[in-house]
């Protein structure tokens, strides 16, 4: 990967990734115009860096909220912020389980296959249409409905499914208010992504692909920037 490829990709990673449009399904679709594949593994990661520039640039935007949440959880008492935490906890387990036990499989979907992801981008628009047309609430997320969102966000790691639009219309279709949705929506994927990172860390992930440095840094500065005014704007 080029440094100019690097900063197209993070382009796109920032601008899409809180637009309910697939940033991954995009970012699948820009890698395959480029003269040089990557192998699935590497095309991973290359998607998974850049998510996690996002997810850094989500922690920025919400440092408020993310300190009032860490604020309460140090008060070791049930209040709300711990509610709160445990919600976005429960979300994670479906997607980190797809992670841990189909890891493969899910590389495998990151090999320029650009008729899945059109395929995906259709179910996308077909649940926007949907979330669309639902009943507006004013109605919080509850334990349960943070589980049938994890499911949503699982289902998301198919490159063309929006992760915001899967959870974020799954929230409205359960009746849950816009603005709370597009809240927990960002927020929970904020660990889901730091822990895959620290994962390959550990793993030594990195070390054993031919993705250059220089470019991989390029492109997680470029989608971290552009990603804050994305995520200041949205």
């Amino acid at each position: 990967m080029s440094i100019i490829e690097a900063i197209i990709l993070g382009l796109i990673q920032g601008l899409t990734e809180f637009l309910p449009v697939s940033s991954s399904g995009h970012l699948e679709i820009v890698k395959s115009l480029f003269p040089n594949k990557q192998l699935p593994e590497e095309s991973l990661m290359i998607t998974v860096v850049l998510h996690a520039a996002t997810a850094l640039s989500t922690l920025v935007v919400f440092r408020k909220e993310v300190l009032e949440i860490f604020r309460g959880l140090f008060q070791f008492k049930w209040n709300e912020e711990t509610k709160y935490s445990l919600k976005i906890v429960i979300s994670m387990i479906p997607a980190a389980l797809v992670g841990l036990f189909y890891n493969d499989a899910i590389e495998s979907l990151y090999d320029g296959q650009v008729r899945l992801v059109g395929m995906m981008l259709i179910i996308t628009g077909l649940l926007l249409f949907l979330a669309d047309r639902a009943k507006t609430s004013i109605k919080g997320v509850n334990y349960k409905s943070a589980f049938i969102i994890g499911i949503s966000q699982a289902i998301a790691i198919l490159p063309g499914i929006s992760r915001s639009g899967a959870t974020i219309s799954t929230s409205v279709l359960l009746g849950i208010d816009r603005e709370k949705a597009a809240r927990f929506s960002f927020l929970m994927v904020v660990p889901l992504i730091m822990g895959k990172m620290a994962k390959d860390i550990l793993d030594g992930a990195f070390a054993q692909t031919d993705v250059a440095i220089v470019p991989l840094s390029v492109g997680f500065f470029t989608a971290f920037i552009v990603g804050l005014f994305a995520c200041t704007w949205m």
